[in-house]
């Protein structure tokens, strides 16, 4: 028996089908992540995944791969050979450059922004902290965390730090809601706990402690939101 007749066996029981299961693996490998509360779409991925949780974590073994479910937070979250993963003991492969997603500095420090105030905003709790475990945040408050403890700026254009905004959304930091607008002094965005599975303590404190001076050095390159891609931070 092949692996893909096991793979098949173990599905039926489940009555999910060969293709499911190929959606999900690609979606894992692509975009490193599946959140439950990300929309309709991804739900339905998270649920599926759920189902065939072993059958998945045994599959992206083989390869290496760790697939790390947080049941609290309702996400998986796939890491490549040899990443760190905050809380849980390396795997002692090496590491492999290639399979890591690319960020340009501007998203690293943003990130690590982002892992200070969401630290902040459990200690302070109160109104900040939403029932499903995210931080409020507002855009200006990113802005002037950033300047202060890592002394760099966000973007100065209006485009690129819409385009900042995209992108942390696309890893699965940040939510904001539908009509959220930078130059809105109201609008809220929301620091998932997603955050925590890509910045550990250590590299917040290594950030903090040298302010920046190479914040592309003080970050566990964690991110697997684009696993086939390069990571560079």
């Amino acid at each position: 028996m092949n692996l893909t007749n096991i793979i098949t066996e173990q599905l039926e029981r489940q009555n999910l089908k060969l293709e499911r299961f190929k959606e999900i693996t690609s979606r894992l490998f692509a975009w490193g992540i599946i959140v439950r509360d990300e929309d309709n779409v991804e739900q339905r991925y998270y649920d599926d995944s759920r189902r065939i949780e072993n059958l998945l974590t045994d599959y992206f073994s083989v390869a290496g791969f760790r697939l790390v479910h947080d049941i609290k937070n309702e996400f998986f979250r796939l890491y490549a050979p040899g990443v760190q993963i905050p809380g849980l003991a390396d795997d002692d492969l090496e590491p492999q450059p290639t399979l890591r997603s690319k960020l340009s500095a501007d998203v690293v420090a943003a990130a690590l922004t982002l892992r200070f105030l969401f630290q902040q905003g459990l200690v302070e709790g109160g109104g900040r902290i939403t029932d499903s475990g995210e931080v409020l945040i507002r855009f200006e408050e990113l802005a002037a965390t950033q300047q202060t403890q890592l002394k760099r700026q966000l973007p100065e254009l209006s485009g690129d730090r819409e385009k900042l905004i995209k992108e942390l959304r696309r890893h699965r930091i940040i939510r904001v809601g539908s009509n959220f607008s930078i130059e809105d002094e109201d609008a809220f965005i929301a620091i998932r706990p997603t955050i925590l599975g890509i910045i550990s303590e250590d590299s917040l404190a290594a950030a903090l402690e040298f302010e920046a001076v190479s914040v592309e050095s003080t970050v566990d390159s964690n991110d697997q939101s684009s696993p086939a891609k390069e990571v560079e931070v």
